[in-house]
Parts: C-alpha cells; sequence; structure tokens
C-alpha cells in the first residue's frame, strides 16, 4: 500500500514543501485525489485540437498554478515550460513540450490512483 509520501516520490513532487504549506496531510489527501477532477490539462488538450492557443495558454497556465500549489514539481515544470512557449497565443514550436507534459501528467494520474487504490482496500 502506497502512502501519500510514496506517491509524491513516486510522481516526482515535493512532498514537505506541500505538507509544511498545507499544515496537515490529511490537506495534502485531500486537495491531491481532487486534482483528478481539474479540467485545465483537458483545456489544453482541446485548445490544440481546436486550434485555439488562447484556451491552451490558459489550461497550461491554470495546470500550472494548480502544480505549483500542490508542490508537484515534475509536472509544475512541464506545464510553465509549455506555458511560456504558447504566452503569446501562438500554437507554433510547442510540440516537444506538449510531449513532456502529457507523459509526466500521465505518470502524475497513475500515481494518484495507484495511491487511491490502496487507500480504499
Amino acid at each position: 500500500m502506497m502512502d501519500i509520501r510514496e506517491c509524491y516520490e513516486k510522481m516526482g513532487a515535493d512532498y514537505d514543501d506541500v505538507s509544511d504549506r498545507m499544515g496537515s496531510e490529511k490537506l495534502v489527501e485531500r486537495f491531491t485525489g481532487r486534482f483528478l477532477d481539474d479540467k485545465s490539462y483537458q483545456m489544453i488538450i482541446d485548445g490544440i485540437k481546436e486550434k485555439d492557443a488562447e484556451t491552451a495558454f490558459r489550461g497550461a497556465h491554470t495546470l500550472k498554478g494548480v502544480c505549483l500549489n500542490l508542490g508537484f514539481s515534475r509536472l509544475y515544470e512541464a506545464s510553465r515550460d509549455l506555458t511560456e512557449i504558447l504566452r503569446d497565443r501562438k500554437l507554433e514550436g510547442y510540440e516537444e513540450a506538449l510531449d513532456v507534459l502529457k507523459e509526466t501528467y500521465q505518470s502524475t494520474v497513475k500515481a494518484i490512483c495507484e495511491w487511491q487504490q490502496g487507500k480504499d482496500e
């Protein structure tokens, strides 16, 4: 069974920082679990698919903030990099950063799901 600290380690995140800021493991667990309901990643995917740079930028910028607050270091860096590429609201040269973001997002979600499954057992 994976605990929340192990979940953070698996996703390349900073548990100690977020725990210090939130003040309790329960809050960290609550907000980490809610991350799966966050729609900002889907905004990025939809924006790029629909060639809507504004939506893609807003999704990346929002995801960056969420990850910063949750201490999701690796995913924060990936979303920050994509945000900067999309800042001019042009869908140019984003592909590599998007690939990194997708991979990092998937590994983050996988770690959270594994942690939640262990909690429910």
